[in-house]
């Protein structure tokens, strides 16, 4: 009796124990790492930083659990890029999230790390990519209309003030895809509008200071704000720059939501966020290189009602009905 009763007791515990150790036995959750490389500063891109999280964990990839981001903010100062990118490549990262200027500068700093760029200006002239549907090496993600969109604004800014004569361009004098491409599309559209074109190019916040004594000696109607990332970076300081000069300006969503007039972009955090879908896919195991490049589709256009009244602007009805949005 002793004896069947330590064998029932033995089998019991050896039943319990059983799934135990499978349990014990299981590896644990493998912890993904992201790299994320900034070319402004992390106030400037918190709505994308939110947006890129929000679509990871729509994928279950959970920080603290089976996620860790590491990030590096250039603070708009593109020169640090390089520097930034070595030390997030050094941490061994599964892929690295960028955009703009930091889309060339990883590409030069690995050719083995998968790289999303969350966005960027026209990646197959730029020479980032081969093409859209086959980007090739280890580079895909999101391109937007860089030179359309300064078009367009140029177009808006025009409708909304008639009797403009002469719009200053803002941009970073360091960006050669300017005089490349858009100064050429922007100044083909003037003429079609009958407006003459100023070109300021600056290097950082105290030559945009200057610029605006200047463009009030070359009496300009209209500034239109070029989105490179310097500028970008400094929107407040521009917009501030434009209320105390009273010239409307045109620009990125982060102008307007500085003080500028209006605002006419892609949609930025929607595209970091479904920069996720990239890395998801990446991590599963689909080469980058494989990945068709996709192009935004939606587009905002936002007044600043306060700003323009401010200026004592009356804008026509044709400009406030396109808007998407009309803000204080």
């Amino acid at each position: 009796m002793n004896n069947r009763r330590k064998f029932v007791v033995a089998l019991g515990a050896g039943a319990l124990a059983s799934p135990l150790r499978s349990f014990a036995q299981q590896p644990p959750e493998k912890i993904y790492r992201i790299g994320v490389l900034g070319v402004a500063s992390a106030t400037t891109y918190a709505r994308q930083v939110d947006a890129l999280r929000a679509g990871l964990r729509e994928l279950a990839y959970i920080e603290g659990k089976n996620l860790e981001i590491e990030f590096r903010w250039a603070d708009g100062k593109v020169d640090q890029l390089p520097r930034l990118a070595a030390e997030l490549i050094s941490t061994k990262p599964d892929v690295l999230v960028t955009s703009g200027p930091g889309n060339r500068i990883a590409k030069q700093a690995t050719n083995s790390i998968p790289i999303v760029m969350a966005v960027s200006n026209d990646a197959v002239a730029s020479g980032l990519v081969v093409s859209l549907a086959h980007p090739g090496g280890n580079i895909t993600g999101s391109t937007s209309f860089g030179v359309e969109l300064d078009v367009k604004r140029l177009e808006l800014i025009k409708e909304a003030l008639p009797h403009i004569q002469r719009v200053a361009v803002m941009f970073d004098s360091s960006n050669p895809e300017f005089k490349q491409r858009t100064e050429t599309a922007l100044e083909a559209k003037a003429k079609t509008l009958k407006v003459e074109l100023r070109p300021f190019g600056v290097s950082g916040p105290g030559e945009m200071e200057s610029a605006f004594p200047a463009m009030q000696k070359q009496r300009i109607d209209a500034l239109m704000m070029h989105a490179d990332t310097l500028l970008v970076a400094n929107s407040k300081t521009v917009a501030a720059l434009a209320a105390k000069h009273r010239i409307p300006a045109i620009g990125s969503a982060e102008l307007v939501q500085a003080g500028g007039l209006m605002a006419y972009a892609v949609n930025f955090p929607a595209l970091w966020r479904h920069a996720a879908v990239y890395v998801d896919k990446i991590l599963k195991g689909a080469r980058p290189g494989d990945l068709p490049i996709e192009r935004p589709t939606t587009f905002d256009f936002t007044i600043n009602e306060k700003t323009a009244r401010t200026l004592g602007i009356k804008l026509p009805l044709s400009i406030i009905v396109q808007a998407n949005t009309v803000t204080e």
